[in-house]
């Protein structure tokens, strides 16, 4: 068996301590900001394909649970948050506290201690309670509040969970997406302490944002800001509130089975959008997207683009073959796509890269190295290093790993 590279994850997930936002915010909000409460759960369902959640009062019998309190958003940590370490039956839809997780899921040397366990050097984590492009905040009444829970959010990620870390914990910060230019701002701030990921949106009109598309240029600053920094923008699936699927009472399997299709239409929206020709260093990426799909959609883009572009609107703006844009600017992200490695020529080997999960249910921690090992196989060591390794650090500007 052939030695593999130390991995780079550029998707995991970290579950915020209790004082994030209670540490940093003016005492003024400690009453309406991010908090948590301990108490038993009244009501915890799904209600037309919407998650909901009520708190009992906390002298009411049942278990106790942790909640997030912030102004009337009230948010059960669950097991999906945490699931790692349990019986893959025992994953369901129930509140936890933190006394009920595997420590890593918050703990930086635990933390370390699991990707030592899983051959992981390096982890790039999203937010949990922000959710994963901090839409929490960007659906907050208060805006001046929310601004501050978005920069103590960021403060806590490059000073604690990564500062803390050795550098095995790779910043990635969240902006204001209701206010571009303080975006833009947030990128340059935290640009200047070392940060190169940024979260956003795969599809911000699911947010009730403008596209990326809009006439009047509303992501222009916050775009100009990544090009400028080298920041990459990351888009997780399910960045936009929404999970594709097929009716209102289709099981959850169906919309877990299509997570993929959301990154194949914003991927088509970038690719259609002329961003990359206003903005050319600019780089973005897809989590947890998986990768077999995208030959075909590259292959129709480009037909499109041959065919139709007269007609299509792009002919001013997407100057060259979309497969060309995304070669230079994007980079696709797997966990378990036997498909995808088979047609990684198709797609591009220095645009895949990697990932753990950890510590949500499709995790393949504590077995990583060991699936990694049979899904690259049949790859030579310089696509091995590039996949596992090599793309992350280019992607991510990661300069002090070799």
């Amino acid at each position: 068996m052939r030695e593999l590279p130390k991995i780079i994850s550029v998707d995991d997930h970290v579950i915020e301590p209790a004082g994030v936002w209670m540490d940093r915010l003016p005492a003024k909000y400690h009453d309406v900001g991010p908090r948590i409460v301990r108490a038993p759960v009244k009501e915890m369902s799904f209600i037309g394909g919407k998650f909901v959640a009520i708190p009992g009062d906390p002298g009411d019998p049942g278990d106790l649970v942790d909640w997030w309190f912030y102004e009337d958003l009230r948010r059960p940590l669950t097991r999906l948050d945490s699931a790692v370490g349990f019986d893959r039956d025992q994953v369901t839809l129930k509140g936890v506290t933190y006394d009920d997780m595997r420590k890593g899921s918050w703990s930086v040397p635990e933390r370390l201690e699991d990707m030592d366990v899983n051959g992981v050097e390096a982890s790039l984590c999203f937010p949990t309670f922000p959710r994963f492009c901090g839409q929490t905040f960007t659906e907050a009444s208060d805006r001046e509040l929310a601004l501050l829970c978005v920069q103590a959010y960021n403060d806590w990620m490059v000073d604690e969970w990564c500062g803390e870390s050795g550098g095995r914990l790779i910043p990635l910060i969240i902006v204001p997406l209701w206010d571009p230019v303080a975006a833009a701002a947030e990128v340059r701030r935290n640009a200047e302490r070392g940060v190169h990921a940024v979260c956003f949106s795969e599809i911000p009109p699911n947010l009730g944002l403008p596209s990326i598309h809009d006439a009047d240029g509303y992501w222009e600053p916050f775009f100009e800001a990544c090009n400028e920094t080298k920041t990459t923008i990351n888009m997780h699936i399910g960045s936009g509130s929404k999970m594709p699927s097929t009716s209102p009472d289709a099981p959850a399997a169906v919309g877990s089975t299509l997570t993929f299709a959301n990154c194949a239409f914003s991927m088509v929206d970038w690719l259609m959008s002329g961003v990359f020709t206003r903005h050319t260093d600019l780089k973005v990426a897809y989590s947890e997207g998986q990768i077999g799909w995208i030959p075909y959609i590259l292959e129709r883009a480009d037909a499109v683009w041959h065919e139709n572009r007269g007609w299509g609107g792009v002919a001013d703006k997407v100057l060259e073959p979309p497969s060309d844009l995304f070669r230079r600017h994007m980079y696709g992200c797997f966990f378990d796509d036997a498909h995808g490695l088979r047609s990684i020529e198709q797609i591009g080997v220095d645009n895949v890269t990697y990932e753990t999960d950890y510590p949500h249910s499709d995790s393949t921690w504590p077995l990583t190295v060991e699936l990694a090992r049979k899904q690259t196989a049949d790859l030579p060591d310089d696509i091995v290093h590039k996949v596992l390794r090599g793309n992350a650090i280019t992607m991510l500007h990661l300069d002090g790993f070799s």
